[in-house]
């Protein structure tokens, strides 16, 4: 260890944070997250490892830097996003894709339920990660359910008389409380996850001195028990976000504003794609990154009105309706579009009247990591745009690899479903005599429209009846 890293590391704090192993050269060599800085990363040096990869890292290590968090789970979400961001060669295990654990909060279902996924589905529910690991994430989801409890999604999940008794479930069907406060204290769970803990413990005092005030102290205990619960999760593994992140210790958001001019700090970026084949079932997608890392919940998809193979235009319908939400989704400080000269362009206009800054860069390759990327902007003595000169393995580009590869995701994803219901749609919807009823029954029944193909017509007969049974058959032939 040489005597600058030694110095360096006894200023660590006893705070949760992330950390950030480097090389002579500055690159990103491994990520990681500690309950207490100080006594994890220095835990790196005082001792001699059993473990070669990791005696490996410390030899590679010349420098070491990092992030304070409020609490041990806002380390976890700061991690799982630098990560995928650096993808530093020593994170071996966190590249696995079977470790990676969404939260699932099905907020739009007639009885809400909270479950896990590694893989988020474009279902209406909303999801909240990754995270590396499904033990920590469901932990804290656990601490958090005995502050507003919830149903879990289980396969065939019958409510449980014991959680209920132990005050996990809310006990909607036996009347222990009713389903609109049920989705209330959802909502607020929802706060709590994206980072709004203060803001939640300001509402649930106010609420609970109200309550006193009215006399209905029923109502007063139980907010007071909220309180308290959520205020002693801070000593353990407590929902935040990015509310206690320092934004200028973010590398590539301080160096994008140097590179761009911008008068501040990025704090919201949007990333702007458009995905169609052929000009069919063409859509596109807004992602949205806070202070340098992914909010899944403002996310948001656009199916293009006029469906045709012009990406310039479709990129312009896009932008132009963004635009008319800048009060209820908030103003960007920065717009990047998926796509070079052409689609600027289209949009240069309607962004500088709104004197919102953006981008664009166009792509060869591979999306992701590996990515060749020109990135443009306007050119600020007027006349185009100009390129925009970036280290390929700097901060930078990793950011916006990551921008891009979540709005690619995430336009593939919507245009994959469009894809799909119009395979089902023009296989039954155009035959004469066939309904929206007689469909469903069908899909109900034999699952896809591919089963129904090689399904004998007398199998149809019991659920649609002889005559719409011959019909099907034959149209489908």
């Amino acid at each position: 260890m040489n005597k600058k890293l030694e110095a360096k590391l006894k200023t660590l704090p006893n705070t949760p944070g992330v950390y950030f192993h480097k090389n002579t050269t500055g690159e990103v060599i491994y990520v990681g997250k500690a309950a207490n800085l100080r006594n994890r990363v220095r835990s790196y040096f005082n001792r001699e490892h059993s473990d070669t990869k990791t005696r490996a890292l410390v030899a590679e290590t010349t420098t070491t830097d990092w992030v304070e968090v409020e609490t041990e789970l806002d380390a976890l979400f700061l991690e799982s996003e630098m990560v995928k961001r650096y993808m530093p060669k020593w994170n071996i295990l966190l590249r696995d894709d079977k470790s990676h654990t969404y939260v699932r909060i099905d907020t739009k279902s007639p009885l809400p339920t909270i479950g896990y996924t590694r893989e988020p589905l474009d279902d209406g529910a909303e999801y909240f990660g990754p995270y590396y690991g499904g033990a920590p994430i469901k932990k804290a989801m656990r601490q958090l359910r005995r502050v507003f409890p919830y149903y879990l999604q289980l396969p065939n999940a019958k409510h449980s008389q014991l959680e209920r008794q132990l005050g996990l479930e809310p006990g909607v069907e036996v009347g222990r409380t009713t389903l609109a406060e049920y989705k209330q204290n959802l909502r607020k769970l929802v706060k709590v996850i994206q980072g709004g803990r203060v803001a939640i413990l300001r509402e649930l005092e106010h609420d609970m001195k109200a309550a006193a005030k009215e006399q209905n102290f029923e109502r007063a205990a139980a907010l007071r028990n909220q309180v308290r619960n959520l205020q002693a999760l801070q000593k353990q593994i407590l929902f935040g976000d990015k509310e206690f992140l320092d934004i200028s210790k973010d590398q590539a958001l301080v160096e994008l504003r140097d590179l761009l001019r911008l008068t501040k700090l990025p704090a919201r970026i949007e990333g702007f794609d458009v995905s169609h084949q052929g000009g069919k079932n063409v859509v596109a997608s807004m992602v949205v990154f806070k202070n340098g890392a992914s909010s899944r919940a403002d996310y948001r998809k656009f199916k293009i009105k006029l469906q045709r193979n012009d990406d310039t235009a479709s990129m312009r319908e896009v932008i132009t309706r963004r635009l008319q939400h800048l009060d209820d989704w908030g103003k960007p400080d920065l717009v990047i579009i998926d796509g070079g000269a052409g689609q600027l362009g289209a949009v240069a206009e309607l962004l500088s009247a709104k004197k919102i800054p953006f981008m664009g860069r166009n792509k060869s390759g591979n999306h992701g990591r590996n990515a060749t990327t020109q990135t443009l902007a306007p050119n600020p003595t007027g006349g185009g745009f100009h390129t925009l000169s970036v280290a390929q393995d700097g901060h930078i580009v990793k950011l916006l690899a990551r921008i891009d590869e979540e709005a690619h995701r995430f336009a593939v994803s919507y245009h994959t479903v469009l894809k799909r219901e119009a395979v089902k749609r023009s296989a039954l919807d155009d035959i004469p005599g066939i309904g929206p009823r007689t469909k469903a029954k069908l899909l109900k029944k034999f699952g896809s429209v591919a089963k129904l193909r090689v399904t004998s017509e007398p199998d149809l007969v019991p659920v649609i009846g002889t005559e719409k049974a011959r019909l099907v058959k034959s149209a489908l032939r």
